[in-house]
């Protein structure tokens, strides 16, 4: 009997460049397990794949070892950020503002 599978692909942007694999992975395969089978740990040794934070299309996937990948789903490889979003635009704004009050 055939076992049944499912289509995946997996992402990841590293500084210098970008990865999309696809993978077809045994039906109830978790994240976890699918990140391992991609390949994507040969594109990227760097990478701690059984730690890495990861989501389905844009959102967080809480417990990636127990959350099963369904046909179709984009697991992305998350990488830490080096600043904090809020703190740039703070930082940006305040220039901003300070570069207004010196033109008036």
């Amino acid at each position: 009997m055939v076992e049944p599978v499912v289509d995946i692909e997996v992402v990841f942007a590293a500084i210098d460049r970008q990865v999309l694999l696809t993978a077809t992975v045994p039906a109830g395969t978790t994240v976890r397990a699918a990140l391992l089978l991609s390949g994507v740990g040969a594109e990227f040794p760097e990478l701690d794949l059984t730690d890495c934070p990861v989501g389905i299309f844009g959102k967080v996937v809480a417990d990636p070892d127990t959350r099963v990948v369904q046909a179709g789903d984009r697991i992305e490889i998350y990488r830490p950020l080096l600043a904090d979003p809020k703190e740039v635009r703070r930082l940006r704004a305040a220039k901003a503002a300070e570069a207004k009050a010196r033109n008036q």
